[in-house]
């Protein structure tokens, strides 16, 4: 299995992503604004830039990703949209968003090693996408471990299409993800057209 070792700071700054929309930190960094990038930046150098941002924020690799835009191109629908939609989608993606994890790494670590339950049955791959009614849960086993005991105190915020109860800690998909849930900014839009070059 490929693994992404890239730095995440490094990333961030290179794509303009605060780190904190990672799961890095709560402030926003500001070292080396500007910096001594080129100012100009040719149409196929933003559309590949806006591709390697989205790849790296849900960390995917290349066929992957190319995966996801044939499969999202025949859709119905709007392919940057449904494209999006499948990456949230993704089970190490929804780990992330219902608060079990802290990044995105760390939730499909947290998948791989067989914590995550999906309507009671056992899913060890981050690349699962569940469904529309689908219960998450922890194995009952490590709801007991220090990480995840933690969640049942905390607060956690997340997006209108999950629901999550924390003293269960258990996590329902209740509708669909909407473009205006996906609170990156994504032009998907450029995504699309570098593939369909």
């Amino acid at each position: 299995m490929a693994v992404n070792k890239q730095p995440i700071a490094k990333k961030c700054r290179s794509f303009d992503i605060s780190p904190a929309t990672m799961g890095y930190g709560n402030k926003k960094s500001n070292r080396n604004p500007g910096g001594t990038r080129r100012k100009k930046v040719s149409e196929y150098g933003a559309q590949l830039k806006e591709k390697q941002k989205v790849k790296f924020v849900y960390g995917v690799l290349e066929k992957q990703f190319h995966h996801y835009y044939v499969k999202a191109s025949n859709m119905k629908g709007v392919t940057g949209d449904n494209m999006l939609r499948l990456l949230e989608l993704r089970l190490d993606n929804v780990v992330y968003r219902l608060g079990l994890a802290k990044t995105r790494r760390m939730a499909r670590q947290v998948v791989v090693h067989g914590h995550i339950r999906v309507n009671g049955q056992k899913v060890d791959i981050p690349s699962y996408q569940v469904k529309m009614d689908d219960v998450i849960t922890l194995r009952k086993r490590s709801e007991e471990m220090e990480v995840f005991k933690s969640l049942r105190d905390a607060s956690v915020i997340t997006p209108k299409w999950l629901s999550f109860d924390s003293s269960k800690l258990e996590g329902k998909v209740v509708a669909m993800p909407a473009r205006e849930d996906i609170d990156l900014q994504i032009e998907e839009s450029m995504i699309v057209e570098f593939y369909s070059r």
